[in-house]
């Protein structure tokens, strides 16, 4: 049997979150083992793992929001600057798509992702890779979910 998602159950109300929004499409709260105070958790209320799975009518919504949570973390938190992402699967330690707003200062501190680096063995193969990806990109539908 699937173990139940922890941010389904949040937004039905059956498990407690320090809310900061609920609105028909979307519940952002505090995330219960921030990296920082303020690290905020934006999640659409409709169950999908990836950003890829949301229907395109929704993202405009979504990071209209997201936009908005940054400006308020960031005043709240008295914070200059955030950290805004989206881990998809790899990382994503709940699998319902979440994108964290967390409260960033100079010198926090904070270390996590940027590295090791793997850089390209030249211009050729980053031309190649970017081309490969460019052609990925003209292959896919400009709306999958619409």
């Amino acid at each position: 049997m699937p173990k139940p998602c922890a941010f389904c159950a949040i937004v039905a109300g059956d498990a407690p979150a320090h809310e900061v929004h609920r609105d028909d499409d979307t519940v952002a709260f505090l995330d219960v083992k921030p990296i920082f105070h303020g690290h905020v958790l934006l999640v659409p209320r409709q169950h999908v793992t990836t950003l890829a799975e949301l229907p395109a009518d929704r993202v405009p919504g979504f990071f209209a929001l997201a936009q908005r949570l940054e400006r308020a973390v960031e005043s709240t938190m008295e914070a200059p600057g955030s950290l805004v992402l989206i881990n998809n699967v790899v990382s994503q330690s709940v699998p319902h798509l979440h994108l964290h707003v967390i409260p960033r200062r100079p010198k926090d501190g904070l270390r996590f992702f940027l590295g090791p680096r793997h850089p390209y063995s030249d211009t050729d193969e980053a031309a190649e890779v970017a081309q490969r990806i460019a052609v990925a990109l003209s292959d896919l539908p400009s709306s999958e979910h619409s």
